[in-house]
């Protein structure tokens, strides 16, 4: 667990360090910020959902995610929670909430490769390495987050905690279903929401990214099923 503790600390540091900074950016500066760091998680998140190898899972993930994910109201339960303590962190006048900068951070954070591989090879061997180097890829990461999507950045640190804590508890279970081309297919999935985030920021679109999320969990376990299907037929 050295590597997600430390992973949780960086977030923590680097939301603490993009808050402080966040007081002095005049407001003007901050939607051109908030703009900047748009674009460059839709760069990310085209990047990541080039790991597809299978249009059909990712169109599967969506559909099934988004409709479990309404079903549940996943995105009014978390607005909900963000709401007890918004009133204390949010000024009059700031558009981002604090839901919005969870959902976010939590994404950017945990969305990827690098956390599961990372989590597994923790869990099971006990190298830490991959976190490590993620851990230091955050801390720049959260620092300029923090600094445009506030307090709830520093939430998501949470979020990691338990995300990355999990897998490395459950490595040694999930690992015989996390083969590269069911993480490739989730990287797909979560990246795909991850753009939804980046227009969000950039003011393009309002989507309810969180009724998205069961995608990301769906999309490996179709992965994992395709091949008994092709088997059976």
């Amino acid at each position: 667990m050295l590597g997600v503790i430390l992973n949780v600390i960086t977030v923590i540091v680097g939301s603490c360090i993009g808050l402080l900074l966040k007081k002095g950016i005049p407001e003007r500066v901050s939607k051109a910020v908030m703009i900047g760091l748009g674009a460059c998680t839709l760069y990310i998140g085209i990047t990541g959902s080039l790991c597809g190898e299978n249009t059909l899972v990712l169109i599967a993930s969506v559909v099934l995610g988004v409709i479990i994910g309404t079903l549940l109201n996943i995105d009014g339960a978390i607005n909900k929670l963000a709401s007890k303590i918004e009133g204390r962190f949010k000024k009059e006048g700031k558009s981002v909430s604090i839901a919005e900068g969870l959902i976010s951070a939590t994404l950017l954070f945990c969305v990827g490769s690098m956390t599961v591989t990372g989590s597994i090879s923790a869990g099971i061997t006990g190298d830490n390495s991959v976190l490590i180097t993620k851990a230091m890829l955050d801390l720049v990461s959260s620092m300029m987050l923090a600094s445009s999507l506030g307090v709830g950045v520093l939430l998501s640190a949470v979020s990691v905690l338990v995300i990355q804590g999990g897998l490395v508890l459950l490595a040694g279970v999930i690992s015989p279903f996390m083969n590269a081309s069911a993480i490739n297919e989730m990287t797909c999935a979560g990246s795909l929401l991850i753009i939804m985030i980046g227009t969000n920021l950039m003011g393009i679109t309002k989507i309810k990214v969180a009724d998205f999320l069961p995608a990301i969990l769906i999309a490996p376990i179709i992965s994992n099923l395709i091949p008994l299907f092709q088997r059976l037929v």
